[in-house]
């Protein structure tokens, strides 16, 4: 589909300055493929457009929007005008010696790699995806296997350049502007459009990963064994066997890593010590019915995946999309779950709240919701950002097909849960939390709300989640 980018010419030059692109009406999900909006999508390759386009937001606001991976409705804005920034995906400056890198908002975590790792960086933080936005990952604040030794993203941003709804620009630091610096950080693209960001980068030999996977025969082992090696690994994550009850209630397996020093490398490998080059294997055509996973299909996996773990662990290298991003060998994987959608479900809970992780993970067991992906991790301390999630305590992940007998009044229950013991639900993936939970889990609720009004008192920035939950 082509945009009109007709330019106005500078009076008494041959010079063109490139207009804003159409607006083109488009429906929008979120990765989940559920509740779905139409709204105007605009597609600037320049914080001039950028601009432009917030000035014309009209009475439903605007929003910025990457390459969609966050699962609820966040860059959705029915009615309103939505920035696709994939366009504005230039890296605009490196140093090496620091290991610093500048870029534009749209660059992905997946150009990051290839354009950094030949030279020994890697990405602070990367979540289960490579695809995501920098400017989605510092809106959502994201995390991954690391945050118990690397916290989340935003605290590996030096500076960020923020369009404001004045369509004037700020350059924050956590040191210059730490209230707006952190209402952004996690905040949902409701602060602004970020147009540029600078990130320290981290520092690797090589570009694979020293894993050790164990079978795991119980939700306690699990935690036991990520307790136990919190120290020694960057990474760690446990997968569980969701439908498993009794005494194999979570059981799975967990696979615990740091990267790889050159000593790790068979001799071929050395060779090409940094080497990246994924792609994906296949692509998911968008034919499969609705409920192709359900209880005994999710039964069936789950016990082929628990049988293939090994019993011992054994040190064996992986490589960055193995051990990182699996589901990303597999394009468009969220077509498996048909039209109908799913629906992923995080909280974390105090450790101290141990006790509430286990009746979650029991009720859904003997309730028999199928969870094609369980993930249980660890998190190190929270950061400043007044709606950022992690925080220290277990984060647990659940992916629902929304087509899941009586999920409704399980969800409502975990919810209570989640609440009596202290915790909260990550905003990147939700799309049914209520307002009275959202300040109940964020106590910096109205410290960001105080920064939102001051940067953007009539509203301009606003999604279908921030109008949910009267953000």
């Amino acid at each position: 589909m082509g945009t009109d980018r007709a330019g106005t010419r500078v009076p008494g030059t041959d010079l063109e300055v490139a207009a804003v692109p159409q607006p083109r009406r488009e429906k929008l999900t979120g990765w989940g493929r559920t509740a779905p909006s139409v709204a105007e999508v605009v597609r600037p390759s320049t914080r001039e457009q950028v601009a432009e386009a917030v000035a014309g937001a009209g009475a439903r606001g605007i929003v910025a929007r990457g390459l969609g991976r966050s699962y609820g409705d966040p860059a959705q804005n029915a009615g309103g005008r939505v920035l696709d920034l994939t366009g504005m995906n230039r890296i605009l400056g490196v140093d090496l010696e620091t290991g610093t890198v500048e870029v534009e908002p749209g660059v992905s975590l997946q150009q990051l790699m290839q354009a950094m790792l030949p030279f020994g960086y890697f990405v602070p933080v990367t979540p289960g995806t490579r695809y995501v936005t920098v400017g989605g990952a510092i809106g959502c604040d994201i995390h991954g296997k690391s945050h118990h030794a690397d916290g989340s993203f935003a605290q590996h941003v030096l500076e960020l350049d923020l369009l404001l709804a004045d369509g004037s620009v700020r350059t924050l630091t956590p040191e210059s502007d730490p209230g707006l610096f952190w209402a952004t950080a996690g905040g949902m693209g409701l602060t602004g459009v970020i147009v540029r960001a600078k990130l320290k980068m981290m520092r690797v030999e090589t570009s694979r990963i020293l894993v050790e996977t164990k079978r795991v025969a119980d939700l306690d082992e699990a935690m036991e064994r990520m307790t136990l090696t919190d120290a020694d690994y960057r990474f760690s994550v446990a997968s569980l066997d969701n439908l498993a009850t009794g005494p194999s209630l979570g059981r799975g397996w967990v696979e615990s890593g740091n990267f790889a020093g050159l000593e790790h490398l068979p001799a071929k490998l050395r060779e090409t010590p940094l080497a990246f080059h994924p792609k994906p294997l296949a692509a998911m055509p968008d034919l499969f019915p609705s409920g192709l996973l359900n209880r005994r299909t999710i039964r069936l996996m789950n016990e082929a995946n628990f049988r293939r773990a090994p019993k011992d662990a054994h040190p064996h290298l992986a490589s960055i999309g193995g051990f990182f991003h699996p589901l990303d060998a597999i394009h468009d994987w969220n077509r498996v779950y048909g039209a109908a959608g799913f629906l992923q479900y995080q909280f974390v809970v105090p450790f101290e709240a141990a006790a509430t992780l286990r009746r979650v993970v029991e009720r859904v067991a003997v309730q028999g919701a199928p969870s094609f992906v369980t993930v249980l991790k660890r998190f190190g301390p929270a950061s400043p950002g007044y709606l950022s999630f992690p925080t220290d305590g277990w984060t647990l992940t659940y992916d629902f097909p929304t087509g899941t007998p009586g999920l409704a009044g399980l969800l409502r229950w975990m919810d209570a849960q989640v609440l009596e013991a202290g915790g909260r639900l990550y905003l990147a993936k939700d799309s049914r939390m209520s307002p009275g939970d959202l300040a109940a889990m964020y106590p910096r609720l109205e410290d960001f709300r105080k920064v939102r009004a001051e940067v953007d008192p009539h509203g301009v920035f606003v999604s279908d989640q921030s109008r949910r939950l009267s953000l």
